[in-house]
């Protein structure tokens, strides 16, 4: 024990001597978080801007329907063409519009209630689309109702449809903070340190290499230090330079920057710790495959980059195509990102177990094929 404290010293003042390397170990954490935050601050406040096209004339029933989504919060409505709608579409000057087709006052009269003559478009998808679409065919459906009851009688529609309009309803509203925003910042922020954990990991295990390199590893080695001490010295200031990493993230951004991730901390730098293990392991195995710094720094570049972007480390899961969704499942990063994505959600920590026993089974894994391999090479056998 004494000799893995004094080794653990050792390596732990090579590896931060350098002024740039707590520019690397700590400064890029903040670098991390200040990308998300330029990311999602910026977005806008939620208002939607809505262009409406009425080729319906002047009905009354359309001119209400327009009137209604001018009411709605956090919509903003210009009216125009089709053509013009278009176009501010595809240069983002519009985030959706709404098109009244001609016959649309008469086919709700008819008790039409799915909104057959209105159009909505968006370049954006459904997560634009959706508010506008839901709330008007509500409103659409309140009023084919009455073309329902009265079966194609104008007067009688005419009737109830003035008397629905008259009608005074008492709405009771509360707000609610949107956490969208908070969310998307802390997914980002944890996605940059998952990557830079595993650079910084290997970083640190090529460390053994580098001794290699310039003989210091072989003149510990005729001392009564063993490999064994020394490959677990490395580890230990591993897991004491990742523990910073993941500390220095949660403090910037709770304190610094005011994210709230919603996850207690305890768990979050738990959690993180762990994929922390299988972050070392990775790195071990990575430098037992290699035969020098230049090639394991190349191995790190072809394997961590490329996981990381499946994984969904630099953008969000969720616009990623299903095969790309199926093989992250077979990555570390996926677990640990989904394992915060769902404490984010609400879930318990115990409700967990699958994803730290899988993350725990990599470590373990990446280790034991290390091992194997070390045993199995002339080259490394002494360092286990």
């Amino acid at each position: 024990m004494k000799d893995i404290l004094w080794l653990t010293r050792k390596t732990l003042l090579n590896a931060l001597r350098k002024k740039s390397s707590w520019l690397v170990y700590v400064g890029l954490p903040l670098a991390g978080v200040l990308i998300s935050l330029m990311m999602y601050g910026s977005a806008n406040n939620g208002t939607l801007r809505i262009g409406i096209v009425n080729e319906d004339g002047n009905q009354a029933i359309t001119a209400d329907a327009i009137a209604f989504i001018k009411s709605l919060n956090k919509v903003k409505v210009e009216m125009t063409d089709e053509d013009s709608l278009r176009k501010d579409i595809a240069a983002a000057n519009l985030d959706s519009g709404v098109i009244f087709g001609r016959g649309f006052a008469d086919s709700v009269r008819a008790g039409a209630s799915d909104a057959e003559k209105v159009g909505i478009v968006s370049a954006k998808g459904a997560q634009v689309t959706a508010y506008v679409r839901s709330m008007l065919q509500n409103y659409i459906g309140n009023a084919a109702a009455i073309g329902q009851a009265t079966q194609g009688d104008p007067a009688a529609f005419d009737e109830l449809y003035a008397d629905y309009r008259a009608q005074s309803f008492k709405v009771s509203a509360e707000t609610i903070e949107d956490r969208t925003n908070v969310k998307g910042m802390t997914y980002q922020s944890i996605g940059f340190l998952v990557a830079l954990m595993l650079f910084s990991s290997v970083n640190l295990t090529e460390l053994i290499l580098r001794e290699k390199e310039n003989r210091t590893f072989y003149r510990l080695l005729s001392s009564p230090l063993s490999a064994r001490s020394y490959v677990l010295a490395n580890v230990a200031v591993n897991l004491l330079v990742l523990l910073l990493q993941i500390v220095a993230t949660v403090f910037l951004m709770k304190y610094a920057f005011g994210i709230d991730s919603g996850i207690p901390y305890v768990q979050f730098v738990a959690i993180l710790l762990l994929f922390g293990l299988a972050a070392i392991g990775l790195s071990l195995l990575i430098v037992s495959f290699a035969k020098s710094t230049s090639a394991a720094g190349a191995m790190t570049n072809l394997i961590v980059t490329p996981t990381c972007l499946l994984s969904g480390c630099f953008f969000p899961m969720d616009i990623m195509p299903d095969t790309v969704k199926k093989i992250s499942n077979f990555l570390p990063q996926h677990w640990i990102l989904d394992a915060v994505n769902r404490l984010q959600q609400g879930e318990s920590f115990g409700s967990l177990g699958l994803h730290l026993a899988i993350l725990f089974g990599f470590a373990a894994a990446f280790a034991l094929i290390a091992i194997y391999r070390f045993n199995r090479n002339n080259d490394t056998k002494l360092f286990v």
